[in-house]
């Protein structure tokens, strides 16, 4: 069976290694155009087209998917079915319509929850302790075609967005391998979506990382683990950037039992400084307290928490902003 592949980031690459690996046929391999990356814009090549040129298969990165001449093109290589994953533009109906099988979407939730374009970042954003992927056989919506396999995953405490989304990747190889054998095979069943249980989320971007501390402790340390590694969890200290990497919660009846603060260092407003050691920095949020491990100040390289305050004297009564 003889198979197109469109995807374009780092999630495509297990996904491609898995197919590859269990003899398909890729025939193509169709990805955004390369693109500027860093301070000196230099033109890179997509995830997916590092991998494709790596095993000598053909390339195409059309600017617009839904042009007559990148219809063509796909047409050129009568493929049987085509897998989508993460690929960044909207198929048109003709264009899923084109392989014989259709196109099938590998999508990192299990759908219906979290159609759209970040379900990675927002399943650890919102407190889930579950995720997992789902393969589908595309329509002309969002996210909204027909179920045909669906596998699991478990969000762990110390899950962040990357390293969720490299699990993920790994499970939607595995899965897309078990649909492609059950349709070969004629025994994949199609189930729809129940659309009374549909959720979307939107796309992530650097705006939501500026944390807002009259959150609760519990909140702002989903935010700090689910925004790692991109765009990051940040806030503002002494006029300047500071990034936030790892954190744990901490509840007042914890830091009362271990003697570390008085009442009046938890009274202080949401976002200050409430406690601070050699190698402890405990905030007060909204709700709770939060112990900071790791972060990052501006124009410099990660660090412990313990290594920052013995650079930057932090105070009790310090505030973010």
């Amino acid at each position: 069976m003889k198979l197109i592949f469109m995807g374009t980031p780092d999630f495509t690459v297990p996904i491609l290694d898995a197919l590859y690996g269990a003899g398909h046929e890729i025939v193509l391999v169709v990805t955004q155009p390369d693109k500027p990356k860093g301070r000196k814009a230099i033109l890179t090549a997509p995830p997916a087209k590092e991998w494709a040129l790596k095993n000598d298969i053909p390339v195409f990165q059309p600017v617009r998917i839904r042009d007559d001449g990148a219809y063509e093109e796909l047409k050129k290589y009568e493929a049987d079915a085509a897998v989508v994953a993460a690929f960044g533009q909207i198929l048109p109906k003709r264009v899923l319509d084109l392989p014989a099988h259709g196109c099938i979407n590998v999508h990192a939730s299990l759908l219906p929850k979290y159609r759209g374009a970040a379900p990675i970042q927002w399943s650890i954003l919102n407190g889930d302790v579950i995720t997992g992927v789902t393969t589908m056989q595309m329509g002309e919506g969002l996210d909204d075609g027909d179920i045909l396999l669906q596998k699991e995953c478990v969000i762990t405490p110390e899950d962040t967005g990357g390293s969720l989304f490299d699990k993920l990747a790994l499970l939607g190889g595995e899965a897309i391998v078990e649909t492609r054998f059950l349709l070969e095979a004629g025994k994949l069943i199609r189930h729809p979506q129940n659309e009374a249980l549909a959720t979307s989320v939107g796309k992530i971007d650097k705006s939501l990382g500026h944390l807002d501390f009259t959150k609760s402790a519990l909140e702002l340390e989903r935010y700090i683990r689910g925004l790692a590694p991109w765009p990051a969890a940040y806030v503002t200290f002494r006029g300047k950037s500071l990034k936030l990497w790892a954190a744990d919660v901490i509840t007042e009846e914890e830091v009362a039992e271990g003697g570390l603060m008085d009442f009046k260092a938890l009274s202080v407003a949401p976002g200050t400084t409430a406690y601070v050691s050699k190698s402890a920095w405990i905030v007060r949020a909204g709700e709770g307290l939060l112990a900071l491990h790791a972060v990052q100040p501006e124009g410099k390289k990660r660090m412990s928490a313990e290594e920052f305050l013995r650079g930057y004297k932090v105070k009790v009564g310090e505030a973010f902003f």
